[in-house]
C-alpha cells in the first residue's frame, strides 16, 4: 500500500512538472498587497496620477497596490529606498523623470544609478508644462510674445519652483531657442511662483497645474512644452508648433522595481500597467490631468531615460550660472 502511494505521489509530481504547476509561487504573484512608493508628498500631480494607476492595477492584479508617500530630497529619499529594496515584486517605485533624469543632471553625487539600480517596468504617461503669462502682457500668441520679449526695453521675469527644476530648464531652453532674455526668479515650489505671476511680480511661468488659473482667465495660455498638444487644450499649439521648432520638454510618470526583479514579475507588472491604461475611466481621468498615456516596454523606458539625460545635460551646459 505504501509503495503504491509513493508511486502515485511521484506520478502527481511529474504531471505537475509537465503542466508547469511546480512554479505556482511565481504564477500566483502577487499573493499579498504590493507597496508602491511615491517619492513626493501626498496631493501633488504625481501622487494623484499614481493613485489612479494603483487603483486600476489593484483590480487586475487581484491584490491592493498601496501608495506609500516617502517624500524628501526632491524624490531622492523614496527612490533610494526602492533601489535597495528586496526585488520580490512587493516594493515598487512610482515616480517621475525628476528622480531619473533631472536629478542625474543637477545632483553632483547621486546615491543611486537611475538605470542600473532599478528594474524598468513601464512608462505610464507623458505630459507637458503650460506656458502662461499675466494678462497684462500684450501678447495673445507665441509669435507675439517673442516679438514683445525681444524688445530691449522690456523686463520679463519668469517664476520657477527652484534652481535646476523642470520649470527652470523649460525657461532657459525657451530663452536659448527664442533668443530672448527672461530673468529667472526661483521659488520654493510652483505654487508660490504662480502666486507672484497672478500678482504681476513675474510675467511668465511654465506650470503643469495652471489649468484652474487659465480657465478662470487669471493667466493666458500661450503653448505647451511637450511634443504633442495637451489633451485639455487641443486647439492650443505646442511651443514647437507656435514658432520654436523642435522645442520639447516632456515629463513622464513611470513604474520601476528594485534591481534584480525576476523577469516573470516584471512582465506581470508591465501587463498590469497596460491593462490599467486601457481602462476608459483611467483614460478619462489622466487625459483630464493633461497626460498622454503611453504603456511602454521596459527597453523603451531605459532608452527614454538615456536619451533624455543627454538632452538635459546639453541644456544645463548652456544655462548661465549652472543649475546647482
Amino acid at each position: 500500500m505504501v509503495f503504491r502511494c509513493s508511486i502515485g505521489v511521484r506520478w502527481v509530481l511529474a504531471l505537475a512538472g509537465v503542466l508547469g504547476l511546480g512554479n505556482v509561487g511565481a504564477q500566483a504573484y502577487p499573493q499579498r498587497p504590493v507597496k508602491a512608493v511615491v517619492p513626493y508628498a501626498a496631493g501633488g500631480f504625481s501622487d494623484q496620477v499614481s493613485r489612479i494607476i494603483a487603483e486600476a492595477m489593484s483590480r487586475n492584479l487581484g491584490q491592493n497596490v498601496v501608495i506609500d508617500n516617502k517624500a524628501g530630497g526632491g524624490g531622492r529619499i523614496g527612490s533610494e529606498a526602492i533601489s535597495k529594496a528586496t526585488p520580490d515584486g512587493y516594493q515598487l517605485l512610482l515616480t517621475t523623470n525628476g528622480t531619473h533624469t533631472y536629478m542625474a543632471v543637477v545632483e553632483k553625487s547621486l546615491s543611486y544609478d537611475p538605470v542600473t539600480d532599478f528594474t524598468p517596468i513601464s512608462l505610464i504617461g507623458k505630459y507637458g508644462l503650460l506656458m502662461v503669462v499675466h494678462p497684462a502682457v500684450p501678447a495673445k500668441t507665441l509669435p507675439e510674445f517673442l516679438a514683445y520679449a525681444r524688445d530691449s526695453k522690456v523686463q520679463i521675469n519668469y517664476a520657477t519652483s527652484g534652481m535646476g527644476s523642470g520649470l527652470h530648464f523649460a525657461g532657459e531652453l525657451f530663452n536659448a531657442m527664442g533668443k530672448v532674455n527672461m530673468t529667472h526668479v526661483p521659488y520654493k515650489g510652483s505654487g508660490p511662483g504662480m502666486q507672484d505671476v497672478l500678482a504681476g511680480v513675474c510675467q511668465v511661468i511654465f506650470d503643469g497645474a495652471a489649468k484652474p488659473q487659465i480657465d478662470a482667465g487669471k493667466v493666458r495660455l500661450l503653448g505647451t512644452t511637450s511634443a504633442v498638444r495637451d489633451p485639455r487644450y487641443p486647439d492650443v499649439p505646442t511651443l514647437s508648433e507656435g514658432g520654436l521648432t523642435g522645442y520639447d520638454l516632456t515629463y513622464w510618470v513611470g513604474l520601476f522595481g528594485p534591481k534584480g526583479l525576476p523577469a516573470d514579475i516584471q512582465a506581470r507588472l508591465n501587463a498590469s500597467v497596460k491593462t490599467a491604461l486601457a481602462d476608459p475611466d483611467v483614460k478619462r481621468k489622466l487625459n483630464g490631468m493633461g497626460m498622454t498615456l503611453v504603456g511602454s516596454t521596459p527597453e523603451q523606458m531605459v532608452q527614454e531615460i538615456r536619451t533624455e539625460t543627454v538632452k538635459l545635460r546639453q541644456i544645463a551646459a548652456g544655462i548661465p550660472g549652472g543649475v546647482n
